[in-house]
């Protein structure tokens, strides 16, 4: 069995998050520069077998496109051309970038931690993995 990464992608940053061998666990994995992305997933996919990649949606409350869901689409087109032979599903991410940061609060890390837009990254990508595990069942 082979492990799940989600994918926060950003236009500046890109937060991963994965999961355990068996697929039950999401844990964060790192945030990259959103240009590197590419090479950092061709190393990671050397050492790591993955089996499907969730790229999170950028949707609005009312499900409209927001200025970030044409990145995603084209970040969508960028992984297909590179890792064919992956499934890629997308999935709804309304509310994770909210989320992480309230799971920041909750952590209790110091409002300077809180700032680090790196972290809020990758937590939004481990609670889109959470999310998927969630109701993958």
């Amino acid at each position: 069995m082979g492990r799940i990464l989600a994918i926060d992608y950003g236009k500046k940053r890109t937060g991963l998050a994965v999961t355990d061998p068996l697929q039950i666990i999401a844990t964060g994995l790192t945030t990259v520069p959103s240009q590197t992305l590419i090479p950092y997933l061709k190393k990671y996919f050397e050492t790591e077998q993955v089996e499907l990649i969730l790229i999170g949606e950028p949707r609005n409350l009312d499900g409209s496109n927001t200025d970030a869901t044409a990145l995603a689409a084209e970040c969508v087109r960028i992984l297909k051309k590179h890792f064919p032979n992956i499934p890629l599903k997308q999935v709804d991410e309304r509310f994770t970038s909210k989320m992480a940061f309230q799971t920041m609060i909750d952590s209790g890390l110091k409002k300077k931690d809180r700032q680090n837009k790196a972290l809020v990254d990758e937590i939004s990508a481990t609670i889109i993995l959470q999310e998927y595990l969630r109701t993958k069942f």
